[in-house]
């Protein structure tokens, strides 16, 4: 598997997690630290200039829709 196609899986799991779930990857629950990890790591390349072109415009979306569900009250 290619580190492209690698990206893309997790992009992916990333994506489904965040429509499934309407909330972001807690940092709080170890099952998915993996995928705050990889967000964490990858905005930093992003602000830095360093991503790819093609895969700023889908992380860009990753982005929006995380804000979306930016601090969000468990309990309502």
């Amino acid at each position: 598997m290619t580190q492209e196609e690698r990206w893309l899986v997790r992009y992916q799991e990333v994506m489904e997690f965040l429509e499934k779930n309407h909330r972001n990857p807690s940092r709080h629950r170890i099952e998915e630290h993996d995928m705050l990890n990889w967000v964490k790591a990858n905005r930093k390349v992003m602000n830095a200039g360093k991503m790819r072109p093609e895969r700023v415009e889908a992380f860009g979306r990753l982005m929006a829709l995380m804000e979306e569900y930016k601090r969000k009250n468990q309990y309502e």
